[in-house]
C-alpha cells in the first residue's frame, strides 16, 4: 500500500483509513459491511479508543483529539496487514462482537456472525420454548459465541457447546471462561450429533451451508476461515441432511431445532420439500434462519 494516511485527528484519520480501504478492493462481512465502518473499528482500536466512540469534529468528541505521528504510524501498518494478508479484521485484532458481547477469536475458528445471535437477544423465538427449555445444544458452536449468548439471554437453563474441530473448541473455551459460564456451559467434541445423545429441549446450529459453486467464488477474507465451517457440499445440505435425520431421537418430545442456513434457502427447499418449517425475520430478512419442531421432523 503506497499510499499514506493523512489528517491530524482520529475523525480525520478515519476518513482518510476509509478511503484507502475503499480503494483496496476488500471484501467485508466479518463484521462490518463497508470501509468506513470497517476504518472506523481499525483505528479505535488500535488508539485502543472505545469502539462506539463519537467520531464527529465536535471539541469534547473523541474525534477531534489529535493523533501522532507513531499512532498514525501504527494505524498504517495494521491497515497495511488487513490489505496485504485480505484476513478479516477480527483475526488482527483478535476480537469479534455480537449483540454487544465482545469475544476472542482467531484463525482457529470462524468469524462469529450468526443471525440466530438477533433471535436470542429479542426473544424471537420464546414462543416456541417453554419451562421444558432446560437442556440447549450449540451445535458446530465454533467460538463458543452462541452458547454464551444462550446462557445469558436464559440464565436457568445449561448449554452445551459442540464442534467437530478441537481448535475451535479451544477458542470457545477461551470465551466460555471469559465470561465466566464454565459451571453452566460444557464444551464437547463430537461429529455432528454422534457424541451428543441428548435429550436435548433447544438445538441451535449455524453449520457448514456454503455450496460448492459459492465456495469456489468465494473472496480471500472467507477463505482466511476454516474450511470446514463453511463448505457443505455441492448444494450446500450435506451436513444438514445428517442432522435432520439424526435430531429427532436427540430431541425431547417439545424440542425444537433453529437452523442457519444464509442464502441457501432454494437449495433447502429443493432438498426437504415436504418439510414444514417456520422461516424466521432477521435482520437479513426472513429466508436466513428455519426453525423446526421435533414433530415435523418425526413426521417429515
Amino acid at each position: 500500500m503506497s499510499a499514506a494516511l493523512t489528517g491530524g485527528t482520529v475523525g480525520a484519520v478515519v476518513q482518510s483509513a476509509a478511503a484507502l480501504l475503499a480503494s483496496a478492493g476488500l471484501s467485508f462481512g466479518h463484521g462490518t459491511a463497508n470501509a468506513h465502518d470497517e476504518a472506523a473499528w481499525l483505528v479505535l482500536w488500535r488508539l485502543g479508543l472505545p469502539l462506539d466512540s463519537d467520531l464527529s469534529d465536535d471539541a469534547d468528541a473523541v474525534g477531534a483529539q489529535d493523533v501522532t505521528a507513531e499512532q498514525l504510524a501504527q494505524v498504517q501498518a495494521l491497515l497495511q496487514e488487513r490489505i496485504a494478508t485480505r484476513k478479516p479484521a477480527a483475526y488482527l485484532t483478535r476480537e469479534a462482537w455480537l449483540q454487544g458481547v465482545s469475544f476472542y477469536v482467531d484463525e482457529r475458528a470462524i468469524v462469529p456472525r450468526s443471525f440466530i445471535a438477533e433471535l436470542l437477544a429479542d426473544g424471537s423465538v420464546d414462543e416456541f420454548l417453554g419451562e421444558h427449555t432446560q437442556r440447549v445444544l450449540d451445535l458446530c458452536t465454533g467460538n463458543g459465541s452462541l452458547a454464551v449468548l444462550a446462557a445469558m439471554a436464559w440464565p436457568e437453563i445449561t448449554v452445551t457447546g459442540a464442534d467437530i474441530s478441537p481448535d475451535a473448541l479451544e477458542v470457545a473455551r477461551i470465551n466460555v471462561d471469559r465470561h465466566g459460564l464454565s459451571e453452566r456451559i460444557t464444551l464437547q467434541l463430537s461429529d455432528g450429533l454422534a457424541a451428543l445423545p441428548g435429550p436435548w429441549d433447544l438445538i441451535l446450529c449455524n453449520p457448514p451451508y456454503v455450496n460448492a459453486s459459492s465456495m469456489a467464488q468465494l473472496p480471500a477474507e472467507y477463505r482466511a476461515e476454516p474450511e470446514l465451517a463453511l463448505a457443505g457440499g455441492s448444494d450446500g445440505m450435506d451436513f444438514i441432511r445428517q442432522l435432520l435425520q439424526d435430531a429427532p431421537a436427540r430431541m425431547s418430545e417439545n424440542a425444537v431445532l433453529l437452523l442457519e442456513i444464509g442464502n441457501e434457502r432454494a437449495h433447502f427447499e429443493a432438498a426437504f420439500p415436504r418439510l414444514p418449517v417456520y422461516w424466521i425475520d432477521t435482520s437479513a430478512g426472513e429466508d436466513q434462519v428455519l426453525l423446526i419442531t421435533r414433530e415435523a421432523l418425526v413426521k417429515a
